[in-house]
């Protein structure tokens, strides 16, 4: 106040700074009654602007303000022990499953919840009244779901990590099925540090359309969600138990697997993890293929369409064989198999790069092992480095779905369009298969965050700019913003309105935010820093979006409160605007208007009449004082034109106020 009061008074004349006599006081007058005063005093302002504060979760020692895990992050984790056979004949799968669960949380447990993910496909399910069979996430008209036919559980004795094998006896476990959730009453109580061991045999029959996610196709069957699983329980819900509806996808505890699958000898089996017993299951030939691809840039041929057709893909047995795989620190498991599988595989630091695909789709995914390599190596250089021995594409009738170290494709479209889904599936081994976000509730942290890294894994593919695809993908999205059904990124997975907010939040708005703050905001030095650093804080845990927000501000020391707050938790539209342009001797002036609600930086394009051109970039902040800001800028020649967002990429509506030409 003091530097105010002083600023004004050098501003007034220097008479009224002295007066020449002390004016008089005026006769003090009766006191104003209070109520008067109140209503006379403006009512206090929030500071809700687009750049007030961003309220986020306060951070403690589990979840840091920098957007790292604290001293304090626990997670629980399950390991399991599977195995299932195959009845083709009935499309029917039985199995048991050992699940070993650690409770590293402060928590003693009475209760735990499971996922019965299958449950979607019975009739009635709560997903059925909201996705038509025919849709693509229906399929509830069906016969499905688990049948669970024995469920016990012991509790582990604490000396088992010292060595011994002493447990407690195996008791009955109370459960209570909701739809899709299953919640285990226990038997004893859970302290921390303790782990219970569960026994559960069950069966389902195998929907035609898994809700685009799994399913069948005459003899080839694509097998996911086929054994119960652990729900999550974490510091910020406790136990995650929001139903499977087939919109929103998974949340998963990581641990190790070992699972056998027992199917027709005939079948090839491609699975999450690497195969344990390939004396059993591959011939000689094929052992000897394989260990020629894991050292082969170019793709090698393990079964060929004529080994297929003469039967010596196959060893000569009827009957059946169990394939057995085994996978660490992953968050589920997947398989595929079918009799006519082709398989091609090549290496790259020792990884497997394979695919798998009947003859009929042979013309299209001759190239996929190629396109699975080439996706392994530039998410790796990019990001982070591959953690697992294997990937495999699978082709079948699953338009496009992922599973750690499996990525399920259909077979058809242009070469360009298989690109696109095998490098979006195996793109999501790093989100949410390596960086386990929740699905289910942040579509956008699996789904947006892989749309922006398959930005430069197609690029750099076919040797292209993307830049144009870029402006289209920008304007589909804040035109989806205007319309009555709009909804915000932050939007829970299974609440959108639309099946186009799926794509809108899910997919392309999320990718775009990713691609301005990259290239519009930080830069991508600075960017990629911030995401590489993200993607290593939050490898195999569970992060939550202020995680993200945060560890991204705390690397680029930016705040970006701004930022987060209109792209992802309100649909406000960017509309950048030339209002006036006036010419003077040596500058001209620029008023520049955000016509939007949403903020960013402004790139300002002069046109000279020699034709030549300027680009000016103006940063966020010059909007702090309001929605227009005065740009003086020096010119030693005639400007003829002035524009912001010249080349389209900044994603903003309308264009019709984005320029100025002399003369019009």
């Amino acid at each position: 106040m003091r530097l105010v009061l002083l600023s004004l008074a050098v501003a007034l004349p220097l008479a009224a700074q002295t007066p020449a006599t002390p004016p008089t006081p005026a006769p003090p007058g009766p006191p104003r009654p209070a109520a008067t005063v109140a209503r006379e005093l403006r009512a206090p302002v929030a500071d809700t602007g687009i750049f007030a504060p961003l309220a986020l979760p306060t951070p403690d020692n589990i979840r840091r303000a920098s957007g790292a895990p604290g001293s304090g992050y626990w997670q629980q984790r399950a390991d399991y022990q599977i195995k299932a056979t195959l009845d083709t004949a009935a499309k029917r799968l039985t199995g048991t499953v050992t699940l070993r669960y650690t409770n590293n949380s402060p928590d003693t447990l009475t209760r735990v919840w499971l996922q019965l993910d299958q449950n979607l496909f019975r009739k009635g399910s709560v997903g059925a009244y909201l996705n038509a069979q025919e849709s693509r996430f229906g399929g509830a008209d069906f016969d499905g779901g688990f049948e669970i036919a024995s469920f016990t559980a012991r509790l582990e004795a604490a000396a088992r990590r010292a060595g011994t094998a002493a447990a407690g006896a195996a008791q009955p476990v109370k459960t209570r099925v909701d739809d899709t959730m299953m919640e285990a009453t226990l038997p004893f109580a859970l302290a921390p540090g303790r782990v219970v061991v569960f026994q559960i045999a069950y069966a389902f029959n195998i929907p035609e359309h898994g809700a685009d996610r799994m399913g069948r196709d005459g003899s080839l069957y694509e097998l996911a969600q086929w054994y119960p699983r652990m729900a999550v329980y974490d510091d910020v819900h406790g136990w995650n138990t929001l139903q499977y509806l087939g919109q929103g996808e998974f949340y998963l505890e990581y641990g190790d697997f070992e699972y056998e699958v027992t199917v027709p000898a005939g079948y090839i089996v491609a699975g999450t993890g690497v195969l344990q017993n390939p004396l059993e299951v591959l011939t000689a030939t094929q052992r000897a293929r394989l260990a020629q691809a894991v050292k082969s840039d170019t793709s090698i041929a393990i079964i060929t369409a004529a080994e297929l057709a003469d039967g010596s893909a196959r060893p000569k047995q009827a009957g059946t064989l169990t394939w057995r795989f085994k996978a660490q620190q992953v968050r589920d498991v997947a398989w595929a198999a079918s009799p006519e599988y082709q398989w091609d595989a090549s290496g790259w630091e020792g990884i497997v790069a394979q695919a798998y695909y009947r003859p009929a789709a042979a013309a299209r995914w001759q190239e996929a092992a190629r396109m699975s390599r080439f996706s392994i190596k530039e998410y790796s250089d990019r990001w982070l480095k591959y953690p697992y021995p294997q990937i495999s594409a699978v082709e079948g009738p699953v338009s496009g779905m992922e599973y750690p170290m499996v990525a399920m494709e259909a077979g058809g479209g242009s070469r360009e369009a298989l690109f696109g889904v095998v490098t979006h599936e195996i793109g999501h081994m790093w989100y949410p298969m390596i960086v386990g976000s929740d699905e289910r509730r942040y579509a956008w942290m699996d789904e947006g965050f892989n749309t922006f890294i398959n930005i430069y894994s197609e690029e750099g593919y076919f040797q292209r700019d993307d830049s144009r695809r870029r402006r289209g993908e920008g304007s589909f999205a804040l035109m989806a913003d205007q319309a009555p059904t709009a909804q915000p990124i932050m939007t829970y997975a299974n609440r959108y309105r639309t099946d186009n907010n799926l794509g809108v939040l899910a997919y392309v708005k999320p990718g775009m935010a990713l691609y301005a703050l990259r290239h519009k905001v930080l830069g991508p030095e600075v960017f990629d820093e911030a995401f590489r650093e993200y993607t290593r804080r939050w490898a195999f845990k569970h992060p939550q979006p202020a995680d993200f927000f945060r560890s991204m501000e705390d690397v680029s020391g930016r705040d970006l409160d701004w930022f987060w707050r209109g792209w992802f938790f309100t649909t406000a539209a960017l509309d950048q605007a030339v209002e006036s342009v006036t010419p003077g001797k040596g500058e001209v002036t620029v008023v520049l208007r955000n016509a939007g609600s949403m903020v960013m930086p402004v790139e300002l394009t002069l046109t000279f009449a020699d034709g030549s051109t300027r680009l000016l970039k103006y940063p966020v902040e010059i909007w702090y004082k309001g929605d227009r800001y005065t740009a003086v800028i020096p010119v030693d020649k005639a400007v003829t034109g002035v524009a912001v967002n010249a080349d389209g990429t900044m994603p903003e509506l309308p264009r019709g106020n984005n320029s100025w030409k002399a003369g019009n």
